[in-house]
């Protein structure tokens, strides 16, 4: 089996490095004897096809370089949201995130979004910054990360990716972060994130798989020791 995975606009889309997101999904891939194909697609590609990639991946940048690639990805709306809504494991990290939305609101300007999610961003008057520790209902233990945003998101109906422990969130107000839609996985939680959570990592992959292969019994285990002692420092170290 073969599972290719879309690294979209990397050379814009790169803060807090984010792009150890693809090396962990590769590496658990190939650690399992699967075969995991990255493909990098930038602003000097042509072309937009999804007919054959499993996971896509859109990272975190400045509102500058979110601009730059809304504008490219508005090209490729209706691609991306018929592959959502076929199933399609899409992962986005913090600008990748507000991208989903509806829109994204400044001060001066509003960046219109994919209309993939029914969420929307608005600026706050300042930056929500720390460690970060979630509890999801889907998967066991918790998340943590390291959040960074000056926008609040607005997440309305839709399912979060936990419930916040300690830290801000989606807005700092509403206790929640992130949002989980079909097999949508999109939050602010920067680290990067999958290294150190690797249980949200196999339900990513799982996702994946299973849109391929129907009948998929599930991941073998991994020696996850060092991960798991990177997510219980943050865990027992910010826990109340």
């Amino acid at each position: 089996m073969k599972i290719k995975i879309l690294h979209l606009y990397p050379d814009l889309l790169n803060l807090y490095g984010d792009k150890g997101n693809i090396e962990c999904m590769r590496k658990r891939l190939t650690w399992r004897g699967i075969d995991a194909q990255v493909q990098a697609y930038t602003c000097d590609d042509t072309g937009f096809d999804l007919s054959d990639v499993d996971i896509v991946f859109i990272g975190g940048g400045s509102d500058r370089e979110q601009k730059i690639v809304c504008h490219r990805l508005l090209e490729h709306k209706d691609a991306l949201k018929s592959y959502v809504e076929d199933g399609g494991t899409l992962v986005a990290v913090c600008g990748g995130y507000q991208l989903l939305g509806k829109y994204y609101k400044l001060e001066d300007e509003t960046i219109e979004g994919l209309n993939i999610l029914d969420i929307y961003t608005e600026q706050g008057k300042k930056r929500l910054i720390s460690n970060i520790i979630l509890k999801p209902d889907f998967i066991e233990g918790e998340i943590v990360g390291f959040e960074n945003h000056g926008g609040r998101t607005y997440i309305g109906s839709h399912s979060p990716l936990g419930k916040v422990v300690y830290g801000y969130g989606n807005d700092g107000k509403s206790g929640a972060e992130g949002v989980v839609y079909k097999n949508v996985v999109a939050t602010y939680l920067h680290g990067p994130l999958l290294p150190k959570n690797p249980k949200l990592c196999d339900y990513i992959l799982t996702n994946a798989i299973k849109r391929k292969a129907p009948d998929f019994e599930g991941l073998k285990p991994l020696k996850d020791e060092l991960e798991n002692t990177a997510n219980d420092y943050i865990v027992n170290r910010f826990k109340k």
